[in-house]
């Protein structure tokens, strides 16, 4: 039995939708990150119970901390995005958590750099206050090592046969792609061989991660997927190949996805989706698993109420590119063969 909702909330659903096709579904997916690292700054006497834990989000990330500081009997003070919608400003408020929202700002971009400034100012203020950090301290890969043994289990042990393991997912801090890749390659196949386990990620345009940020995309960066700011979380060397999506043609596959298989989610994994189906149609053989971070609650009146604007998936595929200078809208995908970040994308690899 659980012992307060955010364990119950961070668990997962394993979801078969077709043929070696699977959604790894998450309520809200950073409970499991946060938890687990507030878990380990208390174990290692980092922090104390009462202490005020700090940090920047744009809405999924601010909700899971909070619920960990009210696990753990922690303080907790964001410094929030302009998409922190009303139900999530009234959660936290409800649950003790201290917000800062960011003023209106149409760029996200800017309003991502504009939050850090203000955590710097706070800890100017407020030393004794904890930055988790979400994006640069790899505390945050710990929750996954479970999820990762989960999916082993399951899809392992259900797709006999299968020529191995493709794991999507929107890039983000880098924690929960960069995390499960790790800990699903660290367990060898069972006649010995090293784990196949290909590691896909989906980045917006207008991201500096992975070289996308002269690509701009007119509709919106999409929230928590991509980065103005290098990213210290970001393990580039882990990933296999990457996609652009553009906000129109993440919203096709966040309606597609319900339409055909009543998964309701966020824009991230409705782009995710989309890679998802093209890496399965690449590779038959082989099981492909998408990450659904959350539920698509918050994207009711940007995407869903727009269901009728969606395009058919048939009439959408990415074009393939050699480099970053070949990217444009509305879909690409390049190999990066787990090569290194470029300069200026990262701020070094994890702890």
């Amino acid at each position: 039995m659980d012992q307060h909702i955010a364990e119950a909330i961070g668990r997962p659903d394993l979801i078969r939708l077709d043929d070696r096709l699977v959604c790894l579904r998450f309520e809200t997916m950073k409970a499991v990150s946060a938890l687990a690292a507030v878990r380990h700054l208390l174990d290692t006497g980092a922090v104390r119970r009462g202490d005020t834990l700090l940090d920047s989000s744009s809405g999924i990330y601010a909700y899971a901390l909070a619920l960990a500081c009210h696990r753990y009997g922690m303080r907790c003070h964001i410094v929030g995005s302009t998409t922190v919608d009303h139900t999530l400003r009234t959660q936290l408020a409800v649950l003790g958590a201290t917000l800062e929202r960011m003023e209106p700002c149409t760029d996200l971009k800017l309003d991502q750099k504009r939050r850090v400034e203000r955590i710097h100012e706070i800890l100017a203020e407020h030393p004794e206050y904890h930055w988790m950090r979400q994006y640069h301290d790899d505390v945050h890969y710990l929750g996954y090592r479970a999820i990762a043994d989960r999916i082993r289990e399951a899809v392992g042990g259900a797709d006999e046969g299968a020529a191995g393991l493709t794991v999507v997912g929107g890039v983000g801090s880098g924690a929960s792609t960069g995390a499960l890749a790790r800990y699903l390659r660290q367990a060898p196949a069972p006649d010995g061989a090293p784990a196949d386990v290909e590691l896909v990620g989906v980045q917006p345009y207008g991201s500096l991660t992975f070289g996308a940020e002269h690509v701009p995309d007119p509709e919106i960066i999409i929230a928590g997927i991509g980065s103005s700011i290098p990213f210290g979380n970001v393990a580039h060397e882990l990933y296999d190949t990457l996609h652009w999506i553009s906000f129109d043609a993440a919203l096709a596959g966040s309606v597609d996805l319900l339409r055909r298989h009543a998964v309701f989610a966020g824009l991230s994994t409705g782009a995710g989706y989309l890679a998802a189906r093209h890496e399965r149609e690449r590779a038959p053989e082989r099981t492909v698993l998408f990450i659904a971070a959350d539920t698509g609650h918050r994207y009711v009146d940007t995407v869903y109420a727009r269901h009728r604007e969606a395009a058919a998936l048939a009439d959408l595929a990415p074009r393939e590119v050699a480099h970053q200078g070949q990217l444009a809208l509305p879909w690409c995908r390049m190999r990066w063969n787990r090569a290194p970040a470029a300069a200026g994308a990262a701020l070094g690899p994890p702890r």
